[in-house]
Parts: structure tokens; sequence; C-alpha cells
């Protein structure tokens, strides 16, 4: 007996639109500024850019500007590239022939021939891009719509937990961290659900007392709004809802973009630790997920507004920004590796090993692709059973 992982995701969000609309929505967003700064910084360097593409594959429109560019949107939406005059393909590998063969006039518009120091510039411009459209984008949400928060007060504590243990009691106010400010309930959490295993300083207010309390959150697994599983660290405490907790704060500019900043650094840092528990055996592979799980999660946050989407595009350029930077040949960080080594050599690599570098980055991220992917359907398969 089959399991029909579309039809899953279609009863999750109302049938294939439920998913699929808000899953194209936010990956064509990422995906177009990430392809955007690659082509305005080429641009910039006189560097001819000959196809702008949102996807692979057969090209479903597209047309053409006054510098000769072909924009396109492609049948198989799962990224997009930038193809520069030279380019063999739509990695960026170099035409050898097309290149020896170019007239000096050519060749300024040639990408291969520009300076380490432009190449290396057109390439990252991808994943700043991600970044600088990730800051942008949670400066507009704490600038029109506001920062919600919820004081952090204790309103019960679970028994044998790590809260429990610590001594917190119910009517405890959170105000710091091992000497980090908490100044919401939402900070708190996102504290202690990275630090499992963890000894914590916690400074709690107790009836107008400041007191520092020892607590090691524990791993535990917690289901969301939508059923879906994450392990996190966890205290074993419940928040408390007294008149005037609640806020929903607009900010200015200045501070709009200070905070858009901060959490554009924080799904940095929380990703570079989930990978780096990964490596050391310390957090487990399966919470990786790929296209599927995107389109579910789309489909989920599309329900509760325009606001919790344009939050995921956020989080999810991020994302797309860091796996671009991994020195892995065939992505943005393998280039700059390249670059990097052609700096110091004063000489690029030779024509075949830069070969041999493309084919095992493509192993590689294939096999991430078909990981991520296995993991989905695994997701998908325990939540059906479930």
């Amino acid at each position: 007996m089959g399991f029909d992982v579309l039809g899953y995701l279609g009863s999750l969000g109302g049938g294939v639109t439920g998913y699929l609309i808000p899953f194209l929505f936010v990956l064509t967003i990422v995906v177009f500024f990430h392809e955007l700064g690659h082509f305005l910084v080429a641009r910039w360097c006189g560097v001819r850019v000959l196809t702008f593409s949102i996807g692979f594959g057969t090209e479903l429109l597209g047309f053409n500007d006054r510098h000769g560019t072909r924009w396109k949107i492609s049948a198989i939406p799962l990224g997009g590239y930038v193809k520069f005059y030279g380019d063999e393909n739509a990695a960026s590998a170099p035409d050898a022939d097309a290149v020896q063969a170019m007239t000096p006039a050519e060749r300024k518009e040639s990408f291969h021939h520009q300076s380490v120091a432009r190449r290396a510039a057109i390439v990252a411009a991808g994943p700043i891009a991600n970044f600088i459209l990730s800051i942008v984008i949670f400066a507009a949400i704490f600038m029109f719509y506001g920062k919600q928060s919820t004081t952090a007060r204790v309103d019960s504590i679970q028994p044998d937990s790590a809260a429990a243990a610590a001594g917190f009691v119910a009517g405890d106010v959170i105000t710091a961290i091992n000497g980090r400010p908490i100044v919401t309930f939402a900070e708190m959490q996102r504290v202690v659900s990275g630090s499992a295993g963890a000894p914590l300083d916690v400074t709690i207010d107790r009836g107008g007392m400041r007191l520092v309390l020892k607590a090691t959150p524990a791993l535990r697994e917690v289901k969301d709004n939508f059923g879906n599983t994450h392990r996190i660290g966890v205290l074993g405490i419940s928040r408390a809802m007294e008149p005037g907790d609640a806020k929903l704060e607009k900010s200015g500019p200045l501070k709009a973009l200070a905070l858009g900043v901060e959490e554009t650094w924080f799904v940095v840092d929380r990703t570079m630790s989930y990978l780096g528990g990964v490596i050391i055996g310390k957090e487990a592979a399966d919470q990786l997920g790929g296209p599927l799980r995107i389109a579910q999660v789309s489909g989920q946050v599309a329900s509760l507004g325009l606001v919790p989407l344009f939050n995921l595009a956020a989080v999810l350029s991020v994302s797309i920004g860091l796996l671009n930077l991994f020195p892995i040949p065939l992505l943005d960080g393998g280039h700059l590796l390249f670059y990097l080594i052609e700096a110091v050599r004063r000489k690029p690599l030779s024509e075949r090993s830069q070969e041999i570098g493309f084919r095992i980055g493509l192993a590689l991220v294939a096999a991430l692709m078909i990981f991520a992917t296995r993991n989905d359907i695994m997701h998908f398969l325990k939540a059906a059973g479930s």
C-alpha cells in the first residue's frame, strides 16, 4: 500500500493550491533576490548577463531586455541561475573554447576574464542579497505590523521538570539568562530551546526580590500547532497572561532595522549551531527538511496570514544564503573557495581540477537533496501513522 505525499500535503493545506502557491510565492521571492544580487553586481562590473532564470529546465515564459539579457521563468521551480557571457552552463563553468577565442572587446564583458576580486564580488552578491532581503523583511514587519511580546512570567511548573528541580515557583518573572537580558517569554524560549543539556543561570524577579536559579533544559519532543514534531530544550514551565503582559509594539525605522539584523543573526546562529550539533552527533539529522517539508510549512504558515508567510520567506532567505556559502563546488561558496586558492597561487586551478571539483560538488548536493527528501517522506509517514 503506497503513501501519497502530495495528497497528504493537500489534506493539510486545503488542496494543491493550499501548499503549492505559498511554496512558490516564498521560494520565488528568495530565489529572485539571490539571483538579482549576482545580476546587479555583474552589471556594475561590466559583465554581460545572458540569462536570468527563475527555475530550471524548459522555459515557460520570458523576454529580452535592452541589454540582451533573457529573463525567464522555467518549468522546475526549485532554484534559479544567472548565466554570464563565457559560461558553458548554469553552474558558471567556463566554456574553454569560447573563452579562448574571444576578442579583447569580448573579454571585457566575459565573467571569466574579470579579476579575482570582481568575480568573488559577483558570486558573493547572491548570498549577501539573501541576508539583506531577510533584514528588510524582518524590519518591515517590526515597522508596519509590530513585534508581539508577552512578559516572561511563570504560570505553572511541570512536576519532575528542569524548572521544578531548579526551584521555580508560579509568579516568577525571568529577567535574564546567563547575563543576557530577557524581556519577553519568546526570548526566554529561544535561549532555552537551543540549550538542551547546558546549565543556565536564570535570573528571576520574585515579588521584587532578585534571585539566580541554575537550570539545565531537558531535550524533549514537542508538537507545534500544526502537529509537527520538534526536538528542543525545555524547562517545563508555562506562561502567565496577566493584564498588560501581552503587547504589540511598532518600531521606528532605525530600531526596526536593528531588530531585523538581530533576527537575521538569530537564524544564522541557530542554523549553524544545529548543523554543528549534527556533525558532532549532538543533534539528529532527521530535522533537515527538503522541498516537500518547505511546501508543507509554507501552506501551514499561509493559513495564519501574510505576515507569518513573509516571516517564513525571511527565514528561508537566510537559510539559502548560508547554504550557498558552504565551500562546496557548484555552490557559491565553492566558487569563492576556488577564487581564494587562485588568489593565493596567483593562478587559477587547472580545468581538470575544477571539473573534478564540480563533479564532487554535484554529487554532494544531489546526496543532500536525496537525504532531505527522504527525511521529508519519513516525516509524512510518521505523521500519517500517528
